[in-house]
């Protein structure tokens, strides 16, 4: 529709009412969740494990973090969900590093959001790939001279292109991921290659496992099948190697670094280190030094708050899956280098982070959100002055697709959308009496679907066609006679054929893993 804007700001987070866990655990038992809470795709998620224990050496660790001012504020409080993103970058100083896998980007290399629940019972963190061809926003950098400069956008790009080209910063990759899923972010953290290295000699080895044999000239990684210990130069290149493992694309190197950081957190809390003043410090000294964050967590004090906060999570309960994609149809057959997101997959997972759903079965057992909450139960009952929306109470029967009548309007920001949905109505599924009515009169957040007591069977039938939620159904006081239903699409429409209502379940394909999986093993 005319002047309509072309995206949404992110959806809030939905607050649960359930109470926070409040057992009691050994004092051991809490330095490990502590430490395990940053288990996932990123090497920054451990760049603060050691931070907690190491308040005696506050100045030295303060003074090694590089801050970021990126131009957002958006703290959270105890009792609300968090989102933070870690990113691993492609710069590449130091010995060595410039031979791992190519040139250099200095991109987006590695990204992970990671969604910690309102009540602290679940995680889930998100892998975003870096070959994506995502749109990046435009973004304000602040320069070191003084003053900001907006960096322009660009579509239909690499993600990693988020960070680095053109003058990028870690922002710009906080608001092109917060564009992409919807989901508020409320802070950053980054490393780069030589963290992994430091890091990894650090703890005096990191275990891995690899299925098959792995002989990758790029990134000069040789490992027989089986289980190894990696660390310096050999931990990176596990963490780099993407051309002879797997599918050979990023999606494969996704999972060996996901692996690699949830065994370096397991290392670090299982082999005493937390135990040891000096070994603390070591591994607090590395990894603040390699550890760039935003101004607004930018000190020990804050950096310790937030472990101390975030850490009440159980490992059972934090969960990492990579965004589903497809290959590029943009690229020919045999040439494929890109992805793009599978929406009708991708829509679920960032639904379930928005409203803080946990992607665990036991998440879901402890009432922490699940498929059934639809975070639409508030707008049941506010169809105009009739008073009898969000459905009827007993369902009627439904109608012959032939029999279904009704207007089609478009309410939303998708271009096109109704005569897209009235080509798929009456050539898909056999909706002849549907017509274009084109735009309504006001623009509409929410699809609705107006008929009335007559025409239950046939709003029964268009319903279950088009996934609409009950809260989109209102029904009207007078029977509606040869006049047609009344369909509004709002914003919520992702396309003819795909569901109004997106469910609130980890798709059965997308792969899952939990951090207390100790038995993984790539592939």
């Amino acid at each position: 529709m005319p002047g309509r804007r072309d995206s949404r700001p992110p959806a809030p987070s939905r607050r649960k009412g359930k109470d926070a866990k409040g057992s009691k655990t050994a004092r051991k038992r809490g330095r490990t969740k502590k430490a395990l809470m940053w288990t996932g795709g990123a090497l920054a998620m451990l760049l603060i494990v050691g931070c907690a224990g190491a308040w005696y050496v506050y100045n030295r660790l303060n003074g090694n973090i590089t801050k970021v001012d990126v131009g957002i504020e958006n703290d959270f409080q105890s009792d609300e969900p968090v989102n933070i993103l870690f990113i691993g970058t492609d710069t590449r100083s130091g010995s060595g590093n410039e031979t791992y896998g190519g040139e250099a980007s200095e991109g987006a290399d590695t990204t992970i959001l990671m969604h910690f629940s309102e009540d602290r019972s679940h995680a889930t963190g998100l892998s975003i790939p870096r070959d994506l061809i995502t749109d990046i926003p435009d973004c304000e950098v602040a320069q070191e001279g003084g003053g900001t400069e907006v960096i322009p956008g660009s579509q239909g790009v690499r993600f990693n292109q988020s960070m680095g080209a053109g003058g990028r910063d870690p922002g710009c990759v906080w608001r092109t991921v917060q564009e992409m899923t919807g989901v508020e972010i409320n802070h950053f953290m980054m490393a780069d290659f030589n963290a992994v290295k430091d890091l990894s000699t650090a703890v005096g080895g990191v275990p891995v496992c690899v299925a098959e044999p792995i002989d990758d000239p790029k990134s000069g990684l040789q490992l027989d099948a089986g289980r190894h210990e990696v660390q310096g130069e050999d931990a990176l290149a596990f963490v780099r190697t993407r051309h002879s493992v797997g599918t050979g694309s990023d999606l494969s190197r996704i999972e060996l670094q996901q692996q690699f950081v949830a065994s370096m957190a397991r290392e670090i809390t299982q082999g005493g280190m937390l135990n040891s003043p000096t070994q603390m410090f070591d591994l607090a000294d590395t990894a603040t030094r390699s550890l760039t964050v935003d101004t607004g967590i930018g000190s020990i004090q804050r950096l310790m708050d937030l472990a101390q906060d975030l850490g009440q999570v159980p490992m059972s309960d934090m969960n990492f899956v990579t965004l589903p994609v497809l290959d590029n149809p943009d690229e020919p057959e045999g040439a494929k280098a890109t992805v793009v997101i599978d929406e009708s997959r991708a829509a679920p997972i960032f639904r379930m982070l928005r409203e803080d759903i946990s992607m665990t079965d036991s998440g879901e057992e402890e009432g922490s959100g699940g498929p059934g909450d639809s975070g639409d139960s508030g707008d049941s009952g506010s169809s105009g002055d009739d008073g009898q929306g969000g459905g009827a109470s007993d369902e009627p029967e439904p109608a012959p697709a032939a029999e279904v009548r009704v207007d089609v309007f478009n309410g939303g920001d998708v271009i096109g959308a109704a005569q897209e949905t009235l080509d798929w109505l009456q050539n898909v599924e056999g909706v002849p009496l549907s017509t274009n009515a084109g735009n309504a009169p006001e623009a509409q957040e929410k699809t609705t679907l107006e008929y009335g007591p007559d025409q239950a069977g046939q709003a029964a039938t268009l319903a279950e066609m088009m996934g609409l939620p009950d809260s989109a159904l209102r029904e009207q006081s007078a029977d509606a006679g040869d006049e047609p239903m009344v369909l509004v699409l709002g914003d919520d429409f992702r396309g003819a054929g795909e569901p109004i209502e997106v469910p609130a379940e980890l798709p059965e394909d997308v792969t899952s893993i939990t951090a207390d999986d100790e038995d993984v093993c790539a592939s």
